[in-house]
């Protein structure tokens, strides 16, 4: 697949499931469209729409490892998504990093992520939980910040007043995950 017809599949309307999954099958088998799958998440996020959010996201469940090269603009790039639709599975990649840093303590990720790269994914992970959005990207958000908060430990103490906060106004999903994290927390004394 070259770059012009990743494009052209991405750009045909919305995709289906099925359609996703065969792209993806593809991609795994060309790291080198990684980036250029990225950039086409940042022009679907000016137009609303989600057909390369949602490859992406489903490439990373597969193939984390190919984020490493681009990883850099990735971080860049989420700091410029408006689009919720985009934001999302953006969101589900940052927890999937910060599983793969933290809680699997993959050693590729261990040493090619930098703590100043950590660091912008807090950033944008609190922002995300604390604005407006739907729940979905919160909760991705929330995950992240706990794994985060194990190298940082001020995250623990802002993000439990943030979950304590909007506890009573979330989703039951938001809830059920808000207080897994929260007793996660007072494990840890925080």
């Amino acid at each position: 697949m070259t770059e012009a017809q990743l494009h052209a599949a991405l750009s045909s309307g919305r995709i289906s499931k099925a359609q996703v999954d065969l792209l993806v099958s593809e991609l795994t088998l060309q790291p080198e469209l990684t980036k250029a799958l990225f950039n086409e998440i940042l022009l679907e996020d000016k137009e609303g729409t989600f057909n390369a959010s949602w490859t992406f996201d489903h490439l990373m469940r597969k193939k984390l490892v190919y984020l490493l090269p681009i990883f850099d603009e990735f971080i860049k790039g989420l700091s410029l998504l408006k689009s919720e639709s985009c934001i999302r599975p953006l969101a589900h990649v940052c927890e999937m990093v910060t599983e793969a840093y933290f809680k699997k303590k993959d050693p590729v990720f261990v040493k090619n992520v930098s703590d100043d790269q950590l660091e912008k994914i807090m950033t944008l992970c609190f922002d995300w939980l604390i604005s407006p959005m739907n729940m979905a990207p919160k909760v991705f958000s929330m995950t992240s910040l706990y794994y985060l908060g194990l190298k940082f430990d001020w995250v623990h103490l802002e993000l439990r007043l943030v979950l304590e906060d909007t506890f009573a106004s979330g989703t039951a999903g938001y809830q059920n995950r808000a207080k897994k994290t929260l007793d996660k927390l007072a494990k840890l004394g925080h």
